[in-house]
């Protein structure tokens, strides 16, 4: 089992939802973040004073999959998250010991 935790453009997180599904992933949590990375921000113009904006807004998603979906939700994510521009997000991969359904009991794969 592995967990795919995914920063991406909060714009993307429809078409992301939409392709994971579409994969057989059932369940996302998501998260709303601010950060940066080679991107470092940018700067914006309000009322004629420029300001540097240091984190940008991101979505944060979590997703728990079997070993046998891993490489097509990643590729789910990647396809749906993409827009080809600097500040599309990066995808982490991590392995799961053990999860646990809280109301049936249900252990491993079964409780994804």
């Amino acid at each position: 089992m592995k967990l795919i935790t995914a920063i991406i453009k909060p714009f993307k997180l429809d078409d992301v939802r939409e392709a994971l599904s579409d994969v057989g992933v059932a369940g996302l949590t998501v998260t709303e973040v601010k950060g940066f990375g080679r991107q470092k921000g940018h700067t914006e113009l309000y009322r004629g004073a420029e300001y540097v904006v240091d984190f940008l807004p991101k979505v944060k998603l979590e997703v728990a999959v079997s070993d046998e979906t891993l490489e097509a939700a990643m590729n789910a994510l990647v396809e749906g998250a993409s827009t080809g521009k600097i500040g599309d997000g990066k995808i982490f991969v991590t392995s799961l010991e053990q999860v646990i359904r809280i109301r049936t009991g249900e252990s491993g794969v079964d409780a994804i």
